[in-house]
């Protein structure tokens, strides 16, 4: 029987992918995902295509919260610049989708940067403020520049296509971004696993020791913005694609607090932590929304009693893992993990 799993060689201590077993549970999980618009309902591929967005934009949210240490409140409104960039240079440029979507990360990578630089001075509560800060300035911007951005009215956004692709279709839109999902989890792992994602955690665990070694902390802050930015800017232009009409209400800092309540409750600095809290969000939103349903069936008289529910639940649900799980799903699954490995022995 198997006692553990040792390594020989730094090699095989780095890899991403361990085992065999894990290999073929990731080949059935992807297979699965990938057949999945052949058996669900439009309704659920819709559903789908909102959780592979979300996990793109906690991926990068957790990149610079989770592994850096640099609070934002203001990831929804880079990825309102990602989603109009993206929108413009398509409808107005006409540029192709293909170089349209990076040029939207890019753009949104280039104002994370700019609002980054306080950074380097500012930790805690105060870079918290000065990201709110963002948020609501680029909200301003996108409701008063109305010739670019439509104002207060929003801008209808053109179906993209890539070959023989069209994302106005939902099936097309769910591969696609299924796809880009499982390529930000990638680059995830590999930003973790290089120098660079090594010195993010240095300067989150002790920025001043992290400095006295050599690392450089203004550029690699720089680089975790611009980082959660550029993958922030890749979700908000493949939300305005599925929305199909977007406005400055669609990145509101509300959004942006619901993103940074998914990563908590997966898990800040887990690599795992962005899949599994958007997994727990949608799950628990959607059984708050049949709730509320029928509950406002079943008592009409009574219906503004239930208006406040998913605020109360939600609000309860992060300080409950706050208090009793801080470090999230990712934490709780590791430790169910390492229980079945050698079960029924004890460690």
């Amino acid at each position: 029987m198997p006692s553990g799993l040792f390594h020989e060689k730094y090699e095989t201590d780095e890899r991403v992918f361990q085992t065999a077993f894990v290999k073929v549970w990731l080949f059935v999980f992807l297979a699965g995902c990938a057949l999945f618009p052949f058996v669900a309902s439009k309704y659920m591929i819709s559903i789908m295509t909102e959780v592979g967005i979300a996990v793109i934009a906690c991926h990068g949210l957790n990149l610079l919260t989770g592994f850096t240490g640099q609070i934002s409140l203001g990831h929804a409104a880079f990825m309102g610049v990602g989603a109009y960039t993206c929108s413009i240079l398509i409808s107005t440029a006409g540029v192709p989708f293909v170089l349209a979507l990076p040029a939207a990360g890019a753009m949104a990578a280039l104002v994370g940067m700019v609002f980054g630089i306080p950074s380097l001075r500012l930790r805690g509560l105060y870079l918290a403020i000065a990201t709110i800060a963002a948020q609501f300035i680029i909200e301003f911007v996108i409701r008063r520049w109305d010739g670019l951005t439509g104002g207060v009215e929003g801008m209808y956004v053109d179906p993209a296509t890539l070959g023989p692709l069209h994302f106005n279709h939902p099936i097309h839109l769910y591969y696609l971004t299924f796809v880009l999902a499982v390529a930000a989890t990638l680059a995830a792992k590999n930003i973790i696993r290089a120098r660079s994602g090594r010195a993010f955690v240095a300067i989150r665990d002790r920025y001043l020791a992290a400095e006295v070694i050599g690392v450089n902390l203004f550029k690699y802050r720089l680089m975790s913005f611009a980082v959660s930015s550029f993958l922030a800017g890749i979700a908000g232009a493949l939300m305005a694609q599925y929305l199909e009409v977007i406005t400055h209400e669609s990145f509101t800092i509300h959004q942006s607090i619901d993103y940074l309540a998914m990563c908590i409750i997966g898990g800040l600095g887990h690599l795992l932590g962005g899949i599994f809290g958007v997994a727990f969000w949608f799950i628990l939103e959607r059984m708050l929304e049949w709730l509320t349903t029928t509950l406002n069936s079943a008592f009409p008289d009574h219906i503004t009693w239930f208006v406040s529910i998913r605020e109360i639940v939600f609000g309860v649900t992060i300080i409950w893992f706050l208090i009793f799980e801080p470090d999230g799903l990712a934490a709780r699954w590791r430790t169910i993990r390492a229980y079945w490995k050698l079960w029924p022995f004890s460690y």
